[in-house]
């Protein structure tokens, strides 16, 4: 292939940059709620600064893409072959991906259509060297996605550590007391929490890029590759281990003064442990299959010519160009009009809030309004309604449930899973189940709902603090369900098959659990048989 000819690629290919770069500029993003932007590029990046993201692990993982690209382009051979068909696949199945991804409000799928469009520039401008070049640096890039599932592994982490360090505390001796994910001295020495972030769930994302660095380093088979990377999820366990007994014994020793200190210094055991292990780990497979470490040597040969027949690159940059035109005007269409909806819950007068809840349930229950905070004004997009009241037992003021309903926007980000509320308001999560609620009037089956153990993060005033149980459902424009991933689920279909953006809404009960579950769930019973009918519909 002549330079001219691969100078004519390299400028077809920066058409088709451009043209995505606007895209992805100007209507890049369709969720508004927590990063007012259109652009996917500012709110990726935006990602990577902010520290309640927990994604700051992304300039690692930029950097070590662009080192593998660097180091595959020396590798390979300056020869290769035109490429025009494989990056006109890519760039059309890109904008495909982006705009199912802006039309459902799904950003993080947007920024896989966008380093699939990066890909399939380099291949249309650089053929098929920088494919093979860029292949693998394009998909780690994944591991800077922000990934919010993350919260419930974090969970289950938690749990996890927590367990295997009080009985290997108990194993040695040590009579450390578990409390959900408290572990106490049982003189009260000491006292330590582990909360999600010491869960190792901050670095798991960062730790597993890592682990999959090293493994497309150290071998040619993919599966080995893969292997490496699963490896990773036990290594971050037992680190996580090892911090925690080592808090402990010290705890035990000097008092809570020295678990601080262990804690402080324990912060790198994760790392420590993660990365020793993948580095023995490939070292012992290096020794014992010497063959599976070899690369494979670059063989040059005559520059190929272009077969006949081969779609022109400059064709397949007509076709993105104008698809691109095209996507451009839906897109700014789509954004500009009222989606159709159905609101998940009765609305009041104004059509933004829910119904007003009943101020009486029955002769033992009175509901006081609750405001939603200047936080929660702040945060949310301002079409976002609320209907909340504290119940409180008459007899027994000090029995109390809360009824809250929060009812989304048209932005799919107004509510998300009530487990970031209860944690950035103090509380900690001991369990969470799926519980069944019988329909107060009888005329379906009923729905399920996610039922979470909680306690307050130490007490008032030098109280003990107390337990609580919090039940929470879904409800959209024709079902209900009981988590936050079937609710993306099932909003992403509806706008994507129906082009409908309904309303969801997420209800969720509170009340004290010290005297047991059974009770707890009675009173909610007790509230819900009354004030169901003035804000759920039937089925």
């Amino acid at each position: 292939m002549s330079t001219r000819d691969r100078s004519a690629h390299w400028v077809e290919a920066a058409a088709c940059a451009a043209v995505g770069a606007w895209i992805f500029q100007s209507w890049g993003n369709a969720t508004h709620g927590y990063i007012a932007t259109n652009s996917l590029f500012y709110w990726w990046g935006f990602q990577w600064v902010n520290p309640d993201s927990e994604t700051q692990h992304a300039w690692l993982v930029l950097a070590l893409a662009l080192f593998a690209f660097w180091r595959n382009l020396r590798r390979l051979p300056p020869q290769d072959r035109p490429q025009a068909g494989s990056a006109g696949c890519a760039l059309v199945g890109a904008l495909a991906l982006h705009a199912a991804g802006y039309v459902a409000q799904q950003p993080r799928v947007s920024i896989v259509a966008l380093l699939l469009y990066a890909w399939g520039c380099l291949v249309l401008g650089g053929g098929s060297r920088f494919g093979r070049a860029g292949a693998f640096p394009a998909g780690f890039m994944v591991f800077a996605v922000p990934v919010n599932a993350l919260d419930t592994v974090s969970f289950w982490l938690r749990m996890g550590v927590v367990k295997a360090g009080a009985w290997i505390a108990h194993a040695c001796g040590v009579g450390v007391l578990r409390s959900g994910t408290q572990l106490l001295a049982p003189d009260g020495r000491y006292q330590y929490d582990v909360v999600a972030a010491c869960s190792g769930v901050r670095s798991l994302m960062a730790l597993a890029a890592l682990a999959l660095f090293i493994g497309y380093l150290w071998f040619r088979p993919v599966w080995l590759r893969a292997a490496m990377l699963l490896l990773c999820g036990p290594l971050v366990f037992a680190g996580n281990v090892l911090r925690l007994v080592t808090i402990i014994f010290a705890a035990q020793l000097g008092g809570q003064a020295w678990g601080d200190r262990a804690h402080a210094v324990m912060g790198f055991a994760v790392f420590a442990v993660v990365l020793g292990g993948l580095i023995a780990a490939a070292e012992g497979v290096d020794r014992l299959r010497p063959r599976w470490g070899e690369q494979e040597p670059p063989r040059p040969g005559p520059a190929p010519v272009p077969a006949a027949g081969a779609v022109p690159a400059a064709a397949v940059a007509a076709v993105v160009v104008a698809l691109a035109v095209g996507e451009a005007a839906f897109l700014a269409h789509r954004a500009a009009q009222p989606p159709l909806e159905r609101a998940g819950v009765r609305l009041a007068a104004d059509g933004l809030n829910p119904a007003e809840l009943p101020t009486f349930v029955g002769a033992d229950w009175m509901g006081h309004r609750v405001e939603p905070s200047a936080v929660e004004r702040s945060i949310l997009p301002p079409d976002t309604g609320f209907s909340r009241k504290l119940y409180v037992n008459l007899e027994a003021p000090e029995v109390q449930v809360l009824l809250s309903i929060v009812l989304s926007g048209r932005d799919r980000t107004s509510i998300h899973r009530p487990e970031l509320c209860l944690v950035g308001q103090g509380w900690s999560i001991d369990s969470s189940q799926v519980h069944h609620f019988d329909d107060p009037a009888g005329t379906s089956g009923g729905w399920d709902a996610t039922l979470l153990h909680v306690r307050r993060e130490g007490g008032v005033g030098g109280q003990k603090p107390q337990p609580a149980l919090v039940a929470y459902w879904f409800v959209g424009g024709d079902r209900v369900v009981a988590s936050q991933g079937a609710r993306m689920l099932f909003d992403a279909w509806n706008r994507l098959a129906h082009g409908r953006a309904d309303r969801w809404a997420y209800v969720l009960l509170q009340t004290r659990s010290d005297d047991g579950d059974d009770a707890a769930i009675g009173r909610m019973r007790a509230v819900l048989e009354a004030t169901k009918p003035a804000f759920q519909p039937g089925p």
